[in-house]
């Protein structure tokens, strides 16, 4: 059976611009060896890019975290460059909040084929997480969701952990 690597919102954003923290651009050569590790095999590689429009501010998002960030078109919604040149020809599912219902709904498509889901990227307790919720429950009954704990990060590493706990209550594996 194949498997599916979902790189979840690694944008400039999220690395070195609006919400960018430490750390977040040492995950950059784990997530480009895991796609080159993915690639190789044949399997299936998808990336996710948090997406915002210009009036982000006036979104229930925007009122909570008000901070403008990932507006479509500008820089800091770019996936950085290195895993940009690696998404060509690669589906890119954009969203407007945390999951992507139609990342699950091309994992569902894919779930006949595919036995397991990998997620890296940023943030690991919120976008990864919420992702890889979605994935579980479209992967169905017999498939395996896997985020990969070196290729994720958070600004808060404390609540990264908290989510890594609740991931494993819901059957999602945390691996190195």
């Amino acid at each position: 059976m194949k498997k599916i690597l979902v790189v979840v919102d690694y944008q400039n954003d999220f690395v070195d611009g609006a919400l960018g923290f430490d750390g977040a651009e040492k995950i950059e050569d784990e997530i480009l060896k895991l796609i080159d590790e993915f690639q190789a095999r044949g399997d299936f590689v998808v990336f996710t890019k948090d997406t915002h429009p210009a009036d982000y501010m006036s979104y229930t998002e925007g009122e909570y975290l008000p901070v403008p960030h990932c507006i479509k078109g500008s820089k800091g919604w770019e996936l950085t460059d290195r895993v940009k040149g690696k998404s060509e020809f690669k589906p890119v599912f954009e969203k407007y909040t945390f999951p992507s219902y139609e990342l699950g709904n091309y994992i569902r498509g894919l779930a006949p084929l595919c036995d397991e889901v990998y997620l890296c990227g940023l943030v690991s307790d919120i976008c990864v997480f919420a992702n890889a919720i979605i994935a579980k429950a479209a992967i169905g009954p017999k498939g395996h969701v896997k985020v990969v704990k070196k290729a994720t990060s958070s600004s808060d590493l404390d609540m990264q952990e908290k989510s890594f706990e609740m991931l494993k209550h819901l059957h999602i594996d945390v691996v190195e």
